[in-house]
């Protein structure tokens, strides 16, 4: 049997996630004596194979056709639920990104199998998996099984380390289901324009909240985040004020984002913000309030004015550059 990763591309550029969830694949494949098979779908995007192949996959199905030109959920979704049928492989995996969490509950319905979203740990044990998720807005993990032959998971972006792996063979095959006529015809798509990293993706995210006093608070942050190369984020509070697009924020009714680095300022860190953010390797609390709930949660905590405190980290950033 097989693990098979669904490969995200945008725009034939093959997303962060992808690698992430290669690399869990092979080694759960490893773990329980498996082939990794990945499958890539799109529109002249059979070049992206190569790239695949150092991540140890030993069998690359693409599917190459026009009608997949422009991403549509009833058409990529039917593509992975007949990869599914056709291969029938043991575990199936897919980032925990938009499309992933469009994709996977409509591909999992149509061929039959279960699905757990969001994972942060995947295990192999007497041929069976453990699949463990943030539940209750991330105050406890949940371990969960899946009965039936084929099993489906969307992975948490920035949560499985990213290694390539060589000895496979990295064989392409044509797949040509039968692809659906699209419900929705999409005319058009506008990508938000900048050079920071994009928010679920980024290894750094400097965040603001409404300990900030208003829009104008939110020059500190960007500027904190270009010092660090770094996404800009944004509680529920300081998107409720009008000062930050919703596209920005970070919480259980925003986007989940698990970085190495998150840095909240002015934040007082309610279960609500936390359980979008709480599984980030290292965190850093900046609030004048030493009671603040942040506080209980980061790594690293400094108690003070916000004005002062960020354009001395910047200016220490700048000297360390």
């Amino acid at each position: 049997m097989s693990i098979v990763v669904c490969v995200e591309q945008r725009d034939r550029n093959l997303r962060k996630i992808t690698f992430e969830a290669l690399s869990e694949g092979k080694r759960l494949a490893v773990a329980s004596g498996k082939t990794l098979k990945a499958l890539l779908i799109g529109s002249g995007v059979a070049h992206l194979a190569d790239d695949l192949k150092k991540y140890g996959v030993d069998e690359i199905a693409v599917v190459d056709n026009e009608a997949l030109a422009v991403y549509t959920v009833e058409s990529y979704a039917a593509v992975l639920a007949a990869y599914i049928v056709h291969e029938t492989p043991a575990l199936v995996l897919l980032g925990h990104s938009a499309m992933g969490k469009e994709m996977a509950p409509r591909a999992a319905a149509k061929a039959d199998c279960g699905l757990v979203s969001d994972c942060v740990e995947i295990s192999s044990a007497d041929g069976d998996y453990l699949f463990k998720h943030p539940i209750y807005a991330g105050k406890a993990i949940g371990s969960f099984k899946v009965v039936g032959p084929t099993r489906m998971a969307t992975l948490r972006p920035n949560v499985f380390a990213i290694e390539e792996s060589e000895g496979a063979a990295g064989a392409v095959v044509d797949f040509a289901p039968e692809i659906p006529a699209a419900k929705v015809t999409v005319t058009g798509s506008e990508m938000a324009s900048g050079d920071r990293p994009e928010l679920t993706e980024a290894d750094i995210i400097c965040s603001g909240g409404r300990g900030l006093g208003g829009p104008e608070g939110f020059k500190l942050i960007e500027d904190l985040a270009d010092a660090l190369g770094a996404a800009v984020g944004s509680s529920r509070a300081a998107v409720d004020a009008g000062w930050r697009e919703h596209a920005a924020q970070v919480g259980q009714t925003g986007k989940v984002v698990s970085p190495n680095l998150y840095i909240a300022s002015g934040i007082s860190g309610a279960i609500q913000h936390l359980a979008g953010m709480g599984s980030s390797k290292f965190i850093v609390g900046i609030n004048k309030d030493e009671e603040a709930n942040i506080f209980n949660v980061a790594d690293y905590g400094i108690e003070g004015d916000l004005n002062k405190v960020i354009p001395a980290l910047i200016e220490k950033l700048k000297e360390l550059q």
